[in-house]
């Protein structure tokens, strides 16, 4: 049995939930796997900065723990999770680079535009933008979804990722590179998470319409559309009945880890990725997505 077999028997069993939305990894049990030591970075990223939504947990700690070895500066903004956003902060430094954090609301249009202002004043450049950070909220009925929390998740998951591109498109140059986290329910949809799964799949959309309109600049924009993984929002979303059975219904058998989807994000980030712009890799636990 490998320790990721292992972990997943552990998330299994967990009695741990969160009463808040994104979650905080420092009161997760057990904590996602996000810093995987046998990655050996190569430069790949070397002296360019990366802005990383939603990077103080989950997905976002490890991309930037995994951009950093790869030689990028990172900058971090996220909601109010500090001590998750301080332990980004030491792994990146940790690996030999910059960490910016930035705290406040992704869904407000004027902190958009001051993260963008304080990442170049503080490096001078931009040269990545992974458009991560999101919210869910389960519904077992459709009818029960309110238009307030309609409107929460869709300005989160999709406004922000607008807002964010625009402010930063000023600064990008031919070469730069715009990743948008989407999710396995954008092609296979969720019940209990309609509302959610929409958002997703507009990101799927975004991601391909924003790829033909910035192709022409030499920018190119793809996307990642994780299956199952083990993340704040997981303890933060579900009920513990839930959990025990999280991640377990793909080829696989068990959630996936965020260490195990941040290659996919160094690969669009990096020139190994020079042809493609407009495209989603699908890290899901082989899930079959024909999409």
């Amino acid at each position: 049995m490998t320790i990721l077999d292992k972990l997943s028997k552990r998330i299994a069993k967990t009695k741990h939930t969160q009463k808040r939305q994104p979650g905080l990894q420092s009161q997760m049990q057990p904590k996602p796997k996000t810093n995987d030591k046998t990655y050996l970075g190569s430069n790949k990223l070397k002296d360019k900065v990366a802005i990383i939504t939603g990077g103080d947990s989950g997905i976002g700690r490890a991309v930037a723990v995994f951009f950093a070895r790869e030689g990028a500066d990172i900058v971090v903004p996220y909601l109010n999770e500090h001590k998750d956003a301080e332990k980004t902060k030491e792994l990146v430094e940790q690996e030999g680079r910059s960490c910016l954090l930035i705290s406040g609301d992704l869904a407000n249009e004027k902190f958009c535009h001051r993260v963008i202002a304080k990442s170049i004043r503080h490096f001078k450049q931009i040269n990545i933008l992974v458009n991560n950070a999101a919210e869910q909220h389960p519904h077992k009925n459709f009818a029960d979804i309110s238009s307030k929390k309609l409107k929460e998740t869709f300005q989160t998951n999709v406004f922000a990722y607008f807002f964010m591109t625009q402010a930063a498109l000023p600064y990008l140059k031919k070469g730069s590179t715009i990743i948008n986290t989407t999710s396995v329910t954008a092609y296979r949809g969720s019940d209990h998470l309609v509302d959610y799964s929409a958002t997703k799949g507009a990101i799927v959309s975004f991601t391909r319409s924003l790829s033909l309109s910035l192709i022409k600049k030499g920018i190119r924009v793809n996307a990642v559309a994780p299956g199952p993984i083990w993340t704040p929002l997981i303890p933060a979303t579900f009920s513990k009945a839930h959990i025990k059975k999280f991640g377990q219904d793909v080829p696989i058998g068990r959630p996936g880890q965020p260490e195990e989807i941040a290659p996919s994000y160094v690969f669009l980030a990096s020139d190994d990725s020079s042809y493609m712009s407009g495209q989603v890799l699908h890290p899901n636990g082989g899930e079959i997505i024909n999409g």
